[in-house]
């Protein structure tokens, strides 16, 4: 039982959101390439792509921001030794949610289904940090 197999988890999912985005846009670079000027700016851009490519950008975008602090409170727990198993289920509970909710996103994007994953791998984050923070209680 090692802590930071659920950050491995964590990063093979952020691999695979990176490489889905890729694959995305190599066509439409090739198409346009030479002429890609209209995609300097990415807000201005996104709009218009396809609603499925739109749906893989938002998801990239999602896969950098909240597990960041996963990441952070991963390496925080490790450094510590506070590794048990709690900590352990709760890591790995929250790279299963983070998944199911980037299946969601890239398939139905349904954001009422989503939402439910999104909330609970929450959850499990601010779990995993005030029980590091009752360490100082």
């Amino acid at each position: 039982m090692n802590i930071l197999y659920p950050m491995f988890g964590m990063i093979l999912l952020s691999c695979f959101v990176v490489v889905a985005l890729y694959l995305s846009r190599l066509i439409p670079v090739i198409k346009n390439f030479g002429n890609l000027e209209s995609a300097r700016y990415s807000d201005e851009f996104r709009s218009q792509l396809p609603k499925n490519l739109r749906n893989i950008t938002a998801n990239y975008n999602h896969i950098f921001e909240q597990p960041t602090l996963f990441y952070a409170t991963i390496i925080y727990i490790y450094l510590m030794g506070h590794g048990d198993m709690t900590n352990y289920i709760l890591a790995w509970a929250y790279v299963g949610l983070r998944s199911i909710h980037t299946i969601i996103q890239l398939t139905l994007n349904n954001v009422s289904m989503r939402v439910v994953p999104f909330i609970f791998s929450g959850i499990c984050l601010i779990m995993l940090i005030i029980r590091e923070l009752l360490f100082f209680i």
